[in-house]
């Protein structure tokens, strides 16, 4: 797949992209470039190639899954401007 002139300046222009002529002719070459390469990788053949998230076979090591902080709630309560059963009670923000 290849883009024209016309495509490049339509995207410049939707993205608010000011391109001045040189840069226009530089970013043309160098996105049919790459569209080249994406045309390259699709070509290659993954016929029974099963699809991975990771090149490397890892494993995800996970920490234990234990209690560590210590229920503070009623201290910190204590220190609220205003509380009840046990919540913070703030001002109305929606009327």
């Amino acid at each position: 797949m290849a883009i024209d002139h016309t495509t490049v300046e339509r995207t410049a222009h939707l993205a608010r992209i000011r391109l001045e002529d040189g840069d226009a002719e530089d970013l043309y070459g160098r996105l049919n470039e790459i569209l080249g390469l994406v045309d390259q990788l699709q070509q290659a053949d993954v016929d029974g190639i099963e699809p991975m998230a990771h090149p490397l076979d890892l494993d995800q090591p996970l920490r234990p899954d234990e209690v560590t902080a210590s229920d503070n709630r009623d201290k910190i309560l204590r220190l609220a401007p205003a509380e009840e059963d046990g919540c913070f009670l703030v001002p109305r923000v929606i009327e």
